[in-house]
């Protein structure tokens, strides 16, 4: 396939998701970067880039800024992961380098603006990997059909284009809304209803305590808070029987109100 069908092969497949307008980007080599920005897809200056990528420029792309697209782009995805990602979802998986990681243009079932794809680029990157530099909402992309000068002149390639079912970023958005509500007191203070019980001044060094101390890490690591809830019902349960999922709910929400989680 030539380069200038990789080219094609994207941006039918952008075109596919519902993307008509994009920002084209050139960055030559002494540094400088050259925009054409919010254009139809039919009228970028591929000609024009080609010369420009010719004489060492890398040329970038991404849906135009300003509005609502149905897609969110992950960066440095490597190469196995992102082919999963594409068996599963409609995606498009590019290849920016041999050596190098993927970028994947995953499929939304909705269109997202500018902040809701940054909180589920960072839902993703927390889940299958990636770049998490480049979790933004309006970060370029490589467009595929042009030379990577940044490794070396390799070509940058489609290496997948499915059409899967659309991603449900519905729960990406949830959680990381709850993220940026929770409020924030010292690390692992226990609530003061669970201190009471316990009536004890020094560490608890119950199961209980344990298991809030345990909650707390996770969530200010980031984690999944399904999945902390999930284990922890998997813990408690030997202990607990048939309240354990009552137990988990109840520390989850404690947790959740007041442990500082990383946004």
């Amino acid at each position: 396939m030539k380069a200038s069908d990789h080219t094609d092969q994207m941006l039918r497949c952008w075109r596919s998701a519902g993307i008509d307008r994009a920002d084209l980007a050139v960055r030559r080599a002494d540094g400088v970067m050259l925009w054409h920005q919010d254009l139809p897809l039919e009228e970028l200056p591929l000609t024009w880039a080609r010369a420009e990528n010719v004489r060492r420029a890398d040329i970038y792309i991404r849906p135009a800024r300003g509005s609502a697209w149905p897609i969110v782009f992950l960066d440095d995805v490597p190469r196995t992961v992102a082919l999963r990602v594409a068996g599963k979802y409609a995606a498009l998986v590019i290849e920016t380098s041999p050596i190098g990681g993927c970028h994947v243009w995953l499929t939304s079932r909705r269109p997202l603006g500018e902040e809701q794809r940054k909180e589920a680029q960072g839902w993703l990157v927390g889940r299958i990997g990636g770049d998490p530099g480049s979790v933004s909402g309006e970060h370029l992309g490589r467009l595929a059909g042009f030379k990577n000068w940044k490794r070396g002149g390799n070509w940058v390639n489609v290496l997948l284009s499915s059409g899967g079912l659309a991603w449900d970023a519905a729960v990406a958005l949830r959680l990381a809304h709850m993220t940026h509500c929770v409020k924030t007191i010292p690390r692992r203070a226990m609530p003061h209803q669970e201190a009471s019980v316990l009536g004890s001044a020094g560490p608890d060094r119950s199961e209980s305590g344990r298991e809030w101390g345990w909650v707390c890490g996770q969530l200010e690591a980031g984690c999944d808070p399904r999945r902390v809830c999930r284990n922890l019902v998997e813990r408690a349960r030997q202990r607990r029987g048939l309240d354990a999922e009552r137990y988990a709910s109840r520390t989850m929400t404690r947790a959740l109100q007041q442990v500082s989680v990383p946004a």
